[in-house]
């Protein structure tokens, strides 16, 4: 059965996930520190990566596998707010967006679609979680969906209790405020079975499987 996944959650020893301000120039706000040293060559695989195959590569690899929906909040796909303008704005990625697969962006303020050729188109919605989840699925078929953050949007699809899986990073450092995945979610530990593994990079890998 296709699942509800979440994936390279980077996340703060005091439980940050992203900071409070997203602008041009800082697309996490303040908290650009959660992605030091990440290698984003190794999110389709570690064939052809001219780069050892390390722990953290390795895990970093499993966010395309099995993927063929990716749902995302707002301001993951750029720092606008309110109804849109006419700016020619297609997302952080430029011409080269890494999903491959319809992207599912969140907002009170339906657009059309924007499509690349790599395969990448992406789709305003707006509705509830499960809403979104439901055309997110459509088309997926028989793959599962991403959802790619941010954490309020993360924290949304949690407490709908819509996430099967989750593979998130705690790296070694303390931000002191920002935007957590985590909050009001008392208890959400319960409905998953928790597995841990450390890294020599100090990060520490947590993968969340829903119990069954």
């Amino acid at each position: 059965m296709p699942r509800t996944r979440v994936h390279n959650l980077f996340i703060s020893l005091d439980g940050y996930a992203a900071g409070d301000h997203v602008t041009l120039d800082a697309p996490i706000g303040d908290a650009g520190r959660l992605f030091a040293g990440f290698d984003g060559r190794f999110i389709h695989g570690i064939g052809g990566v001219d780069a050892p195959v390390t722990l953290d590569r390795a895990l970093t690899s499993t966010w395309a596998q099995g993927i063929g929906a990716e749902i995302m909040g707002r301001r993951k796909f750029g720092p606008q707010t309110g109804p849109w303008t006419d700016d020619g704005w297609q997302g952080w990625w430029d011409d080269e967006p890494p999903f491959h697969t319809p992207v599912f962006v969140m907002t009170h303020h339906p657009r059309p679609p924007i499509e690349f050729a790599n395969g990448t188109s992406f789709h305003f919605v707006d509705g509830s979680a499960q809403e979104v989840l439901t055309v997110a699925q459509k088309a997926a078929g028989d793959l599962d969906v991403r959802l790619g953050g941010g954490p309020s949007t993360i924290r949304q699809f949690l407490d709908a209790d819509l996430v099967d899986v989750m593979h998130v990073v705690i790296l070694p450092i303390v931000l002191g405020r920002g935007v957590s995945p985590w909050e009001g979610l008392n208890g959400v530990e319960d409905r998953f079975t928790v597995e841990s593994v450390a890294s020599p990079s100090g990060r520490i890998h947590q993968f969340w499987n829903r119990k069954v």
